[in-house]
């Protein structure tokens, strides 16, 4: 985690639908048609230390975003903001028009919003449809008196197969229905991060954020979860994405958001962030 002491500065992107708001500093901010997360002027201090310093960016509705920086950029802090892991000290935070600021994790992934991590979260010492089962949200078997009850229990059960079946269609859609009765620790990190987007998607979400997705999986498997997300675009699915694989940032995302300092200091279609001087000063080093 870094100080920022410098005055966020970006840069529109011209080739997309969007326009261009002044912000409190005179710097020019990105604003788009169909916003389902807005952050306006997010701050996370820790102590002296300030991790987040008026964050401010939107992301479109159906897009594939990019969010990079060096580290202790404060990238990993605004996801954990984003996502109600901290609270921030100012600022706003604003998912498919509803105020999420300061909402518990639970309340957030309930609202739609859920996030993978860079290290997968597997429980390791079940199976892969067991976890799978464990996704979906507001199951009548969480509570126990509806588990036990007669008049309930097959309600219960009828769930369950319910579940389970689509637990099988989201593991074919991501080609690993073949290791369902596979112990999850038992998983390469590639399929370990498939695993983790499948559970993602039984929570029925809105919007995706992929910590590091593509860190430690080998290539091919990098390609498929790459062709899987991008299916899932199609669909209707929105991405919001921290990589440090500048490949996939180029060749994979619509718009790219650039953080340094705990601020932003540029966005853009993935082109022009890559030829911004600031962005290759602070970041890319020229090589790109």
């Amino acid at each position: 985690m870094s100080d920022a002491d410098s005055n966020p500065t970006t840069e529109s992107d011209s080739s997309q639908t969007a326009t261009s708001t002044e912000t409190a500093t005179g710097s020019s901010r990105r604003s788009v048609d169909d916003p389902i997360l807005e952050l306006t002027d997010v701050v996370k201090r820790f102590g002296g230390i300030t991790a987040v310093d008026g964050a401010a960016f939107e992301i479109e509705r159906g897009s594939i975003t990019g969010l990079i920086g060096p580290n202790g950029a404060g990238k990993s802090t605004t996801f954990n903001c984003i996502t109600g892991v901290y609270e921030p000290d100012e600022g706003s935070i604003v998912f498919d028009g509803t105020d999420i600021t300061g909402h518990a994790p639970n309340q957030v992934a309930t609202a739609g919003l859920v996030r993978t991590f860079q290290i997968a979260r597997e429980f390791p010492e079940m199976t892969v449809l067991e976890n799978m089962m464990l996704a979906p949200k507001n199951q009548l078997g969480e509570s126990l008196w509806q588990s036990v009850a007669p008049g309930t229990r097959g309600a219960v059960i009828r769930e369950e197969e319910q579940f389970r079946e689509r637990s099988w269609e989201v593991l074919e859609f991501f080609e690993i229905d073949h290791l369902a009765e596979e112990y999850a620790g038992t998983l390469s990190g590639g399929q370990r991060k498939l695993l983790e987007l499948a559970r993602a998607l039984l929570t029925e979400p809105e919007l995706l954020l992929l910590d590091e997705p593509m860190a430690g999986v080998n290539p091919s498997l990098e390609k498929k979860l790459l062709e899987h997300i991008h299916e899932l675009q199609d669909q209707g699915y929105t991405f919001l994405l921290v990589e440090h694989d500048m490949d996939v940032i180029m060749n994979h995302t619509e718009h790219v958001i650039v953080m340094h300092q705990g601020s932003v200091l540029a966005e853009g279609n993935p082109e022009s962030v890559k030829s911004d001087e600031a962005v290759i000063e602070a970041y890319l080093g020229g090589e790109v």
